[in-house]
Formats: structure tokens, sequence, C-alpha cells
């Protein structure tokens, strides 16, 4: 089997996919038989065939932008969405069109900007923006009761948006959170109350945008903040006398991993890749080209450079190690799969395009996007 270096190497652009609606690509999440789900700006769910990248699917049901995708883990025909609308929603992708299965809801003034499924299938999350000007909520249902009244809420931990909530891959009790107020929390769920399930609380001194877990038995945490800030955490060394910090850098711009010295304009973001023991973290130019790296103690490592593919920015990326294949998407509508020795069906660029809707969005996908409930007439 080839490294991932050598594999990277040969990656070209396989297939070129785009919406006849001119909408931004905000999440990509893959299911194991082979659909990808990707979220857009216009509210709307696709799912696409992963080798062809044909649409074969369309989900609308949310009313607010979306925060987010998730397959469930063992009932995999099952696909998690959230939004601002206030609702998490699970969709049946044997049945594209068809409404919502499931619908999970909490306070009427709750607007979602994250959520998550843990690794069971058994707990979802989701944290909101600040509510009041001082409240921000973790709020947790038992998926297996859609329409239930809520397991319970955490509301101490943060004081602004949360713009994260990520479940550990192996342990269905470990959560973290990351918040625009600075602080990305570690959780211990089964230890019950607030006060007694945080385990540790560590500090991106900015806004944190993006929260994974990373490293061998996933026990480090990669956070990136919204002003291109990244630090990797090892939160298994909580019981220890050693520091917690693997690596940091409060502009990862002021870094030149690539040739000729320069840098990256922004991050897409992070994937612990378990088969190569590798921590990849994607990073743009603005002109739409990207750049594979790998991170660690030492910093950013530059693996790859894919250039003549995307023409802005690029919001979402996943790597499927089984089909040795990257996927990305972003402003430009455009959907790419990316596979070694891979030759595009439809050549040329395409223009970045916008709409409406989707000018009325934030540049980056995990900012505070304003949406608002209407309100209910009495």
């Amino acid at each position: 089997m080839e490294s991932l270096e050598e594999t990277l190497k040969g990656l070209s652009i396989a297939r070129r996919s785009h919406p006849e609606e001119p909408t931004y690509l905000l999440h990509v999440a893959l299911q194991p038989s082979g659909l990808l789900a990707v979220s857009c700006s216009n509210l709307t769910i696709h799912l696409h065939n992963e080798e062809s990248l044909n649409l074969v699917g369309e989900y609308r049901g949310h009313k607010g932008p979306l925060c987010g995708l998730t397959f469930a883990h063992n009932s995999s025909d099952l696909l998690y969405s959230g939004s601002a609308d206030g609702t998490v929603q699970a969709w049946d992708v044997r049945c594209p069109g068809t409404d919502a299965v499931q619908m999970f809801k909490s306070d009427p003034s709750h607007c979602y900007c994250s959520f998550d499924l843990n690794c069971s299938d058994m707990l979802l999350c989701a944290g909101t923006e600040q509510v009041n000007d001082e409240d921000s909520f973790l709020v947790f249902w038992d998926s297996r009761k859609p329409g239930s009244r809520l397991l319970g809420v955490y509301s101490e931990s943060h004081s602004d948006d949360i713009t994260q909530v990520c479940f550990h891959p192996r342990d269905k009790d470990r959560l973290a959170s990351g918040s625009t107020d600075g602080l990305v929390n570690v959780f211990d769920l089964s230890r019950g109350a607030e006060e007694e399930a945080l385990l540790v609380t560590c500090n991106s001194d900015s806004s944190a945008g993006s929260v994974r877990w990373s490293g061998a038995g996933y026990t480090q945490l990669l956070c990136l903040s919204h002003d291109e800030g990244l630090h990797l955490w090892d939160v298994g060394q909580l019981d220890t006398e050693e520091p917690l910090t693997i690596f940091s850098t409060s502009d990862v711009r002021s870094l030149t991993p690539l040739p000729d010295g320069v840098g990256v304009d922004y991050l897409v973001g992070g994937q612990w890749l378990e088969e190569a023991q590798k921590l990849l973290v994607v990073g743009g130019k603005n002109s739409g080209d990207l750049h594979m790296m790998e991170c660690d103690s030492k910093g950013l490592h530059l693996l790859r450079s894919l250039e003549g593919g995307h023409t802005s920015t690029v919001r979402c990326f996943l790597w499927s190690a089984a089909g040795e294949a990257l996927v990305t998407g972003g402003e430009d509508a455009q959907l790419l799969l990316w596979k070694p020795g891979g030759k595009q069906l439809a050549t040329g660029k395409r223009e970045s395009m916008k709409s409406e809707s989707t000018v009325k969005l934030k540049s980056r996908p995990h900012k505070k996007h304003g949406f608002k409930k209407e309100k209910k007439s009495t």
C-alpha cells in the first residue's frame, strides 16, 4: 500500500459537479456505502454518488442556515442536519425528497450553530447561539426518542455562541465544545452534572471555530480559530505534569509552509487520518488553490498543493481513506472529487457563483449567521 505522501502526489480532478442554482457548499459528510451529503447556503441538502458526483436526491426542510451534517454510525441510512432554525432533523437517505423522519427541538429562543451525534448513535447534542446577550447552552436529547423532552442542558461553561460540539469517535461520553468566547471544553458526560462533567478548559485566546479530535487514540484536540489561529492540545495528559499544548500559533498566515516562503490565506479544516496516523490540515489561497499539510509538534508541513480546481474560497473537505479520494466544496458552487490519476470529465474552471441568498452569509462558514426566528402570533 502506498504511503499517504505518494497517494497525495498523484491526486488530480476526477469529477466536477455543481448545482443548477448558484449556492455555497458548506459541509460535506460521507456515508460508508457511498453517498455524499452536502449542505448548501440555500438551505437545501444534496445527496451525491461518491464516485460520479451525480445528484441523486435533495432535501428541503430547514428554514434557517445549516450548521452541519453527520451520518449515523450504526444506521447509516439516517442523515442528521442541524440548523439555526432551532431544529436538528434526521433524513432517511433511502427516500430522497421526503420529509424528515425525526425532529429535535429545545427552547423556541434557541438557534443552533453546531451539533453532533455520539458514536453509539444514542445521544445528540447541539450548541446554541448566545441568548439574551449572556447565556449559551449545550442541549442534549436521546436520539432514539424523537419529540421527547430534553435529557438535559449545560449552561455555565460558555458565555457566547457555541460554534462547535464534537463527540469523541470512540468514547460515547466524551464531548468537546468550542465557542466564540475563546474556550474549548472537554466533558465526561457519564459524570452527570455540568460542574462534575467538565474535565478541562483550553483557551484559544480567540474565537474558536472548528474543534476536531485527533492523534493516536484520539487523545488530542485540534482547534482552528476564526482569525486563522491553530492550536493542538494533548488532553490525554490531564493526569500528568506535562504541558497540554503540542503546537500553537495565533495566525497560521504568518507561517510559511508553502514553496517560495509563502503561507495560506485561510484554513478550511482538519481531519485525523487513522490509517496514516497523520493530522491533515487543509488551507487555501483566495485564488481557490488548496494546500494539504501535516500538523505535528513542529508545525505545518506541506504534503501536496492542488491547483486548477476551485475559483474562490473552499468551505469544506473530507478525505476518504477507503476510496483514496479527496472531496472539496466551496463558494464557487463546485463539488470536486480528487483521485490519484484522476481525469476530469468536464474541463475548465467555473466562475464564482453568487446569489441573493449567499451574499447575505458571512464570508466564513462558522461565524455568526444572524438568523432570527419569526415570532409566533398569539
